[in-house]
């Protein structure tokens, strides 16, 4: 009888906790169907196609998934960037937000013509 019963006891204890299994599945899978928040993919892009910060419009930026329209403002206000770096320690995004784009964009500089000379070169003997 002892027997019979430890089994029974056993036997019970698999079931529920098999039908608790099984209904977390289907309770995730609902979850995933109502709409639960999910992370973006992250987009692979070349480097051919990576959105200059400094010479990018308005509307290319707002195509970077994260940036609202204060943060376009900002950056279009404080150009022109050095790096791309620039955005975190200029202020200008939170890291939080620069760590999910940074392999979206890039700092691309101007050429410089003959006539410009670098602004650090400065002649003291005069």
């Amino acid at each position: 009888m002892k027997v019979v019963s430890a089994r029974l006891i056993l036997i019970i204890a698999l079931l529920t906790v098999w039908v608790h299994q099984g209904f977390a599945t289907e309770t995730a899978k609902q979850d995933d169907k109502v709409g639960a928040v999910k992370k973006a993919p992250r987009t692979k892009i070349s480097k051919r196609e990576l959105i200059d910060i400094n010479t990018s419009g308005q509307a290319e930026l707002k195509a970077i998934p994260g940036l609202g329209d204060a943060a376009v403002a900002m950056i279009v206000a404080k150009r022109p960037y050095a790096n791309k770096a620039q955005l975190v320690s200029r202020k200008v995004l939170p890291e939080s937000v620069y760590e999910r784009i940074k392999h979206l964009i890039i700092a691309k500089q101007p050429p410089r013509t003959p006539n410009q000379s670098p602004k650090t070169s400065v002649n003291k003997n005069k």
